[in-house]
């Protein structure tokens, strides 16, 4: 009989295997970190020895928190082809919200169960959307014991009726009017302590790009001649990745916006010589020394008083690319373009996202119903009912 903890190649960064031979019986399993292997290896090893005394006990089921530490480590990667930013995410709901089925063994994680636990993160004001990404994640974590045939089925899929309506409380928007953008953008371009920052912030305004995309920019990604940007990176968390959809794409850029581009270039060369760099910066928009910028950084010190100084509301920096697209919508631009502009998957993505901020066209759509079946026209108000609703009014 024996039990190995092992890497099949070593080095950093690679994943950690149980080899277990037993009577002429070889078999092997990734545990992902060495931890979590060293804790497998141990619970088979004692499992062996209450078989070689004659102790035919039955193998406990392993704990959620064991099963779960365990996907982390070989799923929730990025080597698994995972966003950072979505392993922080999972991490996070992890660490405060699946405290409470830690020790809990998964062959006791009945459907009931999970229903319960989710319909009381629901009571206890956790917002549809988030308590769907809960479901995902317990759901992620089972499907591993099903997976080892530990239990049978998947007692987390379903429940989709809890989470009607978790899509419009996950889109709710807040966009500038076009007056308030201008405002914005005029306070940033003749405000000392905002200027340096208006070529960024007249990008995220007339692009649409998240601001992610924005901050992983670099000059080979600008083409003057064609007027348009190669989006094909996002900065999250410090880290490069690419954009949320995982596809780049060619945004366009107006005329205005490749001018201010332009004379920010030929500052940026001037900057890139002053700090040694013999050229501009490669990212179009940097910290101080030409790196990457920090979002919170922008947000606290640019972004949030740049509105508080314009007299508008707080809205957050994420609202400039909601901005973008309804100004363009209500305009009727072609709504296959702005899904595009934006980097949806779809323009049924657009429609459902901003489908609500026409209601004025909507109701023009309807109403010319009555000219495509040559209805008659709705009849006029009579001279004396304006009177009277004239009269009525100046009683008031």
């Amino acid at each position: 009989m024996g039990v190995v903890v092992r890497q099949k190649k070593p080095g950093k960064g690679q994943a950690w295997w149980v080899f277990v031979n037993d009577k002429g019986r070889r078999k092997s399993r990734k545990c992902g970190s060495r931890t979590v292997a060293e804790r497998v290896a141990r619970e088979i090893r004692e499992r062996l020895a209450l078989r070689d005394f004659g102790i035919a006990l039955p193998a406990p089921a392993p704990t959620f928190g064991h099963l779960a530490d365990r996907w982390f480590s070989t799923y929730a990667t990025e080597a698994a082809g995972m966003k950072l930013s979505t392993i922080v995410g999972y991490r996070s709901l992890r660490k405060r919200h699946l405290v409470e089925l830690e020790a809990v063994p998964v062959n006791k994680i009945t459907r009931g169960r999970v229903r319960q636990f989710l319909v009381a993160r629901l009571v206890a004001g956790l917002s549809q959307s988030r308590v769907a990404q809960l479901r995902s994640l317990i759901s992620g974590i089972l499907s591993l014991a099903v997976d080892e045939e530990i239990i049978p089925a998947n007692s987390a899929l379903g429940h989709r009726g809890l989470f009607r309506g978790a899509g419009k409380a996950r889109r709710e928007i807040n966009p500038l009017t076009a007056e308030e953008l201008a405002l914005l953008l005029e306070t940033v371009r003749t405000e000392p302590r905002f200027r340096q920052h208006y070529p960024l912030i007249l990008t995220l305004a007339l692009t649409g790009l998240r601001v992610g995309e924005a901050f992983a920019l670099e000059w080979g990604d600008v083409d003057f001649a064609g007027r348009f940007l190669n989006v094909s990176k996002n900065l999250v968390m410090g880290r490069v990745q690419t954009p949320k959809n995982g596809k780049p794409r060619h945004v366009d850029i107006t005329p205005a916006l490749a001018e201010v581009l332009k004379k920010h270039l030929a500052s940026e060369k001037e900057r890139g010589l002053r700090l040694g760099l013999g050229g501009p910066p490669k990212l179009v928009f940097s910290d101080r020394r030409g790196g990457p910028l920090d979002k919170s950084h922008f947000i606290n010190r640019v972004f949030t008083p740049a509105l508080q100084t314009a007299g508008l509301r707080r809205i957050r920096v994420h609202d400039l690319r909601h901005t973008y697209a309804t100004l363009r919508i209500k305009k009727g631009d072609n709504l296959a373009d702005v899904a595009g502009q934006l980097g949806h998957h779809s323009v049924k993505v657009t429609l459902d996202v901003y489908s609500h901020w026409l209601p004025g066209q909507q109701k023009a759509q309807v109403d010319a119903l009555d000219s495509l079946l040559a209805l008659p026209s709705a009849p006029q108000a009579h001279p004396e009912d304006g009177a009277k609703t004239k009269g009525a009014r100046n009683a008031v």
